[in-house]
């Protein structure tokens, strides 16, 4: 359950740090600040960064459990018979998914919080 907002939710926040951020040059080279650019990759990096962190734990979580005892989350989920002897595999590999994801998800947002220290918002 805690890998879905990185699955989701974490790609769905750099694109949506993408278009913030643009809306906001405009602004930003009026002023001659890019406070607000700042404060907004900011905010978009830390919430990617969370769904990354929640995703670990699940990961985390789903590992452990895997290892510990396989055919006791086999018999918890039904499955049919074709693919019963793969079930077992599916919640740690959403898992690492999702982390992988998520992790891709925070190098795009930190990405585009770069070019905001080094360009003014005018040019």
């Amino acid at each position: 359950m805690l890998s879905w907002p990185a699955l989701l939710l974490a790609p769905l926040l750099a694109l949506t740090q993408l278009s913030v951020a643009y809306s906001l040059v405009g602004v930003a080279c009026e002023t001659q600040s890019g406070a607000k650019l700042h404060a907004v990759a900011a905010i978009f990096v830390v919430l990617v960064a969370i769904t990354v962190a929640m995703a670990w734990r699940g990961w985390h979580r789903q590992a452990s459990s895997f290892a510990g005892n396989a055919q006791s989350d086999v018999q918890r989920h039904p499955v049919t018979a074709a693919d019963g002897h793969q079930a077992d595999h599916r919640p740690p590999f959403l898992a690492m998914v999702s982390l992988l994801t998520g992790a891709l998800s925070l190098l795009v947002s930190i990405t585009l919080w770069v070019p905001i220290w080094f360009l003014s918002p005018c040019y």
